[in-house]
């Protein structure tokens, strides 16, 4: 009778979990819209590889995500939204290296904790620096632009920064330590102010994401010199990477994944993942990435969360080396 009785009472607490309001929310998930929060603003490139995603998560599973612009502080803004919602799964964010890897050793303080306060979803792509020079530039390699700059100790050569602490302004910083070089840093406020200087001989190079130099390169305005991902980008195929010209382990990108409030359950991270994992698959979405110069990544979130953890040690050692702060 007690064996019966003991039987009975743990049944009643398997029905009772699996009827919780935590539990309920899970399995019907997603009954409602899900946001997902881009801390940049519209038109950029996080802005378009979100809508991408949200657009094919729509069509393809039936799921409603609505795109939000939040920007601001280099992303903190938006990413504190994120931060500070309910952690059910119906807001979710767009990290980038910026504010999950650089902006934790570049602001002196943060509205969130960036190692606590989310949950990695997914890497979803990545876009390379391209190191470029005007078309008109005398410097028609990268050795002729180190070799100048070796001429130049004192920095005589300037490159353009789109911004301090952006990942441009680090791979710079980053290369001169590689070469052993030392060039002048002139910031500027946004790429489209730095970009027409370049153009105009003001300053020597530039280090800038793909999707803002690539129509500059194919135009004839900009002379592309090394790119700074791991691998060649796939849109830029001729141009070779730094770690092939002769800096190995060289690489400098901007990654872009989604996060969620910590807390989230992980089977609603998991189901995300597997569905945004699947969209980069799709020759759509591969040829839409590759237009703007970014390659697709994907993975699980435990290979997300070491990256974030690895990149915010390498730009937080880089950045106290060099003694960057905001301006």
């Amino acid at each position: 009778m007690n064996r019966r009785k003991w039987m009975l009472a743990a049944g009643g607490l398997v029905i009772a979990a699996a009827g919780s309001p935590i539990a309920f929310a899970e399995q019907k998930w997603p009954d409602k819209p899900v946001k997902l929060i881009v801390p940049f603003p519209p038109g950029g490139g996080t802005d378009t590889l979100s809508r991408t995603i949200a657009d094919k998560l729509s069509k393809e599973k039936g799921w409603i995500f609505v795109v939000e612009n939040r920007p601001g502080a280099g992303g903190n803004i938006g990413l504190d939204v994120v931060a500070k919602a309910a952690a059910d799964g119906y807001t979710i964010g767009m990290g980038q290296t910026s504010n999950l890897a650089i902006n934790p050793s570049l602001y002196p303080k943060l509205p969130f904790d960036p190692a606590k306060d989310f949950a990695p979803i997914t890497l979803v792509a990545e876009q390379a620096q391209v190191l470029v020079v005007s078309s008109k530039s005398p410097y028609k390699s990268l050795a002729d632009l180190i070799k100048a700059a070796k001429e130049n100790k004192d920095g005589g050569l300037k490159v353009a920064l789109a911004g301090n602490g952006t990942v441009g302004h680090l791979a710079g910083e980053l290369f001169e330590r590689k070469a052993q070089v030392k060039f002048l840093n002139v910031p500027y406020k946004g790429a489209g102010p730095a970009m027409i200087d370049l153009l105009s001989g003001q300053v020597d190079l530039y280090f800038g994401n793909t999707q803002a130099v690539i129509p500059q390169i194919a135009g004839g305005k900009l002379r592309a010199l090394a790119v700074t991902s791991a691998k060649r980008v796939k849109s830029l195929p001729a141009i070779p990477t730094l770690a092939e010209s002769g800096f190995p382990g060289f690489e400098a990108v901007s990654w872009s994944g989604l996060v969620a409030p910590a807390g989230t359950p992980q089977t609603i991270v998991e189901s995300i993942n597997k569905e945004v994992n699947l969209l980069l698959k799709k020759p759509d979405v591969l040829e839409r990435l590759s237009a703007e110069g970014s390659d697709p990544l994907g993975g699980s979130s435990r290979d997300y969360d070491a990256l974030i953890k690895a990149e915010r040690s390498k730009w937080g050692n880089l950045i106290r080396e060099a003694g960057i702060k905001l301006e």
